[in-house]
């Protein structure tokens, strides 16, 4: 038995420059982790196999009916530095799926084997960083936010070298695409125009029909991701590598390595491992994609009839990014706030509450949960000075429609913690998944209270906080 899902593989049908075609390596013996049925119902799936169906399926070692399995070429700059040529290392686009809805969503493998673009890599990946994406990226979704989704994780029955012998493990990717910033890097690397316009058309097309110009697209792609991350800084997400390579055109979160959720706050917190020098940190993801952006309009640039103009409207573009990342992050801490209306003072009270919860180190999560009960205060060291934001943020909020409403719509009770992120790996390596079973269904309703889940709103004891992320590969 397969899987009935109505393919269409529009970008196997573009240039062979663009990608390689091969089929996942198979692994010895596949078994099913976890499946994401409501997701598989989305993408058309009603007669769903058994489980060892779906293990072969989505280990890679019986692909479906209608798969044009292929490696993606792409370039990009990973932490400032550019690598002409990076691409698909550790994964296999399987196609696109046409969806319920007749919207098309890649369907992708990763840790499927080695490709052209691995790098002396063994193109496998192991149990924790699938699981650790699986969680994550089903959590972003539930809180609404533009991301990748997970639909299977499968253990290959195969172990894999890292600094230890480590179980091996396949997660099934959906997503809008897996288009990237690096993608145009690419081909503009390598002054083949060509393909550059090829892809634009293709890309515009596919996300942004609207799009008529160069200039079109470079505002659509702006728009999104000015808004994605704001709404990142507003739960308290880090991605740990918006290398242009993981910066998606579609506007989508991509690539989850080494990211976290905040628990205490503080704007310069970083958690990937290989970000020595804080390129990434929190407080720093404005003014990056703004640069991530930068080298996507440099790709464009040549696809103009007036490169000059382009050069110089393309810059103006760029250079007003963080004021629509900022114009954006103050909407929506406006409603964390269980503020609706726009005045003067808004950003002082928000950028205020924040010095006070980086000085007391203060739970992102659950000091903005708390001010919609009242129970806020307890989260702050110096209560006198919390009392006294707390009179001009009433003052403020008097007149407001329904603040303890939109504060409980805005502010999630549940995030993917670190630490318990961590030990659910650990258990799922000892063959137990009912934290990871537990962990998603409990981050699948964030902004619902849930009696018997409170544990998971707790940040990490001292012996348990998790300091750094690593991107697994």
């Amino acid at each position: 038995m397969t899987l009935a899902l109505r393919f269409d593989n529009s970008y196997a049908r573009l240039p062979d420059g663009f990608f390689t075609r091969l089929a996942p390596t198979p692994v010895a013996a596949p078994r099913l982790m976890a499946f994401n049925r409501p997701l598989a119902e989305e993408l058309g799936l009603t007669d769903i196999p058994d489980e060892a169906t779906l293990a072969a399926i989505f280990s890679g070692n019986t692909p479906p009916e209608g798969a044009a399995p292929l490696a993606q070429a792409y370039a990009g700059h990973q932490f400032g530095g550019f690598n002409p040529q990076l691409g698909d290392g550790r994964a296999i686009l399987l196609g696109e799926v046409m969806d319920r809805e007749g919207k098309r969503r890649d369907l992708q493998l990763k840790g499927s084997g080695p490709t052209p673009y691995s790098r002396m890599g063994d193109g496998r990946a192991w149990v924790g960083p699938v699981l650790r994406e699986y969680v994550v990226s089903e959590a972003m979704h539930a809180l609404g936010i533009p991301t990748t989704r997970a639909l299977a994780a499968v253990a290959t029955g195969e172990d894999i070298q890292r600094e230890t012998r480590l179980p091996g493990a396949v997660l099934t990717r959906v997503a809008s695409s897996h288009i990237r910033v690096g993608t145009f890097q690419y081909f503009f690397a390598r002054r083949d125009l060509d393909a550059l316009k090829a892809l634009s058309d293709y890309a515009m097309q596919r996300h942004y029909p609207e799009s008529e110009t160069p200039e079109d697209f470079l505002e659509a792609v702006i728009a999104r991701q000015a808004r994605l991350i704001a709404r990142w800084m507003s739960v308290g997400f880090i991605h740990g590598v918006m290398n242009t390579d993981n910066t998606s055109v579609s506007g989508e979160t991509i690539d989850y390595g080494p990211c976290a959720f905040m628990d205490a706050y503080h704007p310069g917190t970083v958690y990937s491992s290989i970000d020595r020098g804080g390129r990434y940190a929190y407080q720093n993801q404005p003014g990056i994609i703004a640069w991530n952006l930068a080298q996507f309009a440099s790709c464009l640039v040549p696809l103009m009839p007036d490169e000059d103009a382009a050069i110089k409207r393309f810059t103006e573009m760029v250079q007003a990014v963080p004021d629509r990342v900022h114009a954006e992050w103050l909407t929506i801490f406006r409603a964390k706030l269980g503020l609706t209306s726009a005045r003067e003072e808004d950003e002082r009270l928000i950028v205020d509450l924040l010095t006070l919860m980086a000085e007391g180190q203060a739970d992102f999560t659950n000091t903005f949960r708390a001010l919609a009960t009242g129970r806020a205060r307890d989260q702050f060291t110096d209560r006198a000075a919390f009392d006294a934001w707390q009179a001009r943020w009433t003052a403020r909020a008097e007149g407001e429609p329904d603040p303890t409403g939109l504060m409980t719509r805005t502010n999630p009770a549940y995030i993917p913690r670190n630490h318990r992120v961590e030990q659910m790996i650990d258990a799922a390596l000892e063959h137990d998944m009912a934290p990871f079973q537990r962990l998603n269904d409990v981050l699948s309703r964030p902004f619902e209270d849930q009696p018997g889940a409170e544990d998971l709103t707790r940040p990490p004891l001292p012996g348990e906080a998790v300091q750094a992320t690593f991107c697994g590969t």
